[in-house]
């Protein structure tokens, strides 16, 4: 199967922190599944192959940036839509960067996103 790219939230939030460090969690597990994790604020232009979008909240800012680009998602997560409850700014539990990662596995494994209530 073709790698994929990660394309992360870029919020403050903890949310949009979950987001960064699932992504980071599953390029470290799985290197030969994930090419790269981009941050949405750091794309440049659009990401080559299969793309999975992974947004900490309803604001879906990861699919905002890349629909800029001109590019749909292969696949496309919301961290709150498995079960991960938006806390203003603090930093984001061990076991909810856990949940998300096996979410974004489960996913690109499938083919299609999983969320996990």
């Amino acid at each position: 199967m073709e790698p994929i790219t990660l394309v992360t939230c870029s919020g403050l939030s903890s949310t949009g922190k979950v987001t960064a460090r699932a992504g980071m969690v599953v390029m470290q597990r799985f290197p030969d599944s994930v090419e790269e994790c981009i941050p949405a604020t750091r794309l440049q232009g659009p990401p080559c192959g299969r793309v999975l979008a992974l947004d900490g909240c309803e604001d879906t800012c990861a699919l905002k940036k890349l629909r800029e680009t001109g590019v749909e998602p292969d696949l496309h997560i919301v961290a709150t839509e498995c079960g991960i409850v938006k806390n203003g700014m603090e930093e984001p539990r061990f076991d909810e960067i856990e949940r998300l990662a096996g979410v974004v596995i489960g996913a690109i494994r499938d083919g299609r996103p999983t969320p996990s209530r």
